[in-house]
């Protein structure tokens, strides 16, 4: 009992460095904020002096620690900003514009082939309801299969039937 609750305890411990500040900068009056969220667009970027998984080099931790500027803080984390590890601006990343402008045209591309697909259809669809409606009104004979497998001959309920349901299909597909 005594090791669970001291594993316990461990654990409940090492949940809390998950709860530090990842954000520093200096307000507008001059005072150090730490914060787990971002400060808003007013403050400019020469005042944050940390941000979330980037760790402060020696110098800059004792000037952001003192009651310095944040200029001097900034200039000594410069360098450690090189290659792969280098902090977004606070704009708009390119890469991410660029993945949304292309996913904006493939879906542009992707919407106007399945308009053309459909339009495509609709046009086969009348041309069909148009040939069964000259088929219809010849007056020729026309028979059909009914459920059973066997041939029926239309009589004029069975032809009104048929008009009405062609006529549907070319109000809906003949614009």
């Amino acid at each position: 009992m005594t090791q669970t609750l001291h594993l316990f305890l461990i654990l409940a411990g090492m949940l809390s460095f998950d709860a530090t500040a990842q954000w520093a900068w200096i307000d507008h009056d001059g005072h150090k904020v730490f914060s787990d969220r971002a400060p808003s667009p007013s403050v400019p970027e020469k005042n944050i002096f940390k941000r979330p998984g980037q760790t402060l080099p020696l110098g800059a931790q004792e000037l952001a620690t003192n009651n310095g500027s944040a200029e001097p803080a900034v200039k000594a984390s410069a360098p450690a900003q090189t290659g792969a590890g280098k902090l977004p601006s606070a704009g708009v990343d390119k890469e991410l514009a660029e993945r949304l402008k292309k996913a904006a045209q493939a879906q542009a591309l992707q919407s106007k082939a399945e308009e053309d697909r459909i339009s495509q259809l609709k046009a086969d669809n009348c041309q069909r309801a148009k040939l069964a409606q000259n088929k219809l009104n010849s007056g020729v004979r026309l028979s059909q299969v009914n459920g059973q497998g066997k041939r029926e001959v239309m009589d004029k309920a069975a032809r009104a039937e048929e008009a009405k349901h062609i006529q549907s299909i070319m109000d809906s597909d003949c614009q």
